[in-house]
């Protein structure tokens, strides 16, 4: 098999190294990227082939990515999880990571905010929206 170039998004440092020594070892080119923002400029790598995306990747929005792989077909919405999910990344990222004002800004309560990051898995979000004010 002719070895592929391969755009790996996974958020998690550990598992995107894994990830490309895998691809790497099997004799693929990989080029690791740890989310939405850095895969967009990725994709202009020339000689990309492939990419290997988390789908539990906090933004992704499913439908979009249907859209792009399938432009021609009928596509579903996404569900409203995965709706509330990225809305619920959005606002941390906007109040970068601070759940009162992200709470304040959605018309939810903390406690309930709180209850919807565990849910989605979103604690990272919060996390490196945190980092990121300090």
């Amino acid at each position: 098999m002719k070895p592929l170039h391969v755009l790996v998004v996974e958020p998690d440092p550990g598992r995107r190294a894994e990830l490309s020594g895998l691809l790497s070892g099997a004799g693929h080119r990989a080029v690791p990227v740890g989310g939405g923002s850095e895969a967009a400029d990725a994709l202009g790598v020339p000689g990309l082939e492939a990419v290997l995306v988390n789908l539990t990747l906090p933004g992704l929005e499913m439908g979009a990515l249907r859209r792009a792989l399938a432009p021609e077909s009928n596509v579903p919405p996404d569900s409203l999880a995965d709706a509330e999910r990225r809305h619920i990344t959005a606002a941390l990222t906007h109040t970068r990571g601070n759940k009162r004002q992200a709470a304040i800004l959605l018309g939810i309560s903390r406690s309930t905010l709180l209850h919807k990051i565990r849910r989605y898995g979103l604690e990272s979000v919060a996390v490196r929206g945190r980092q990121r004010a300090e």
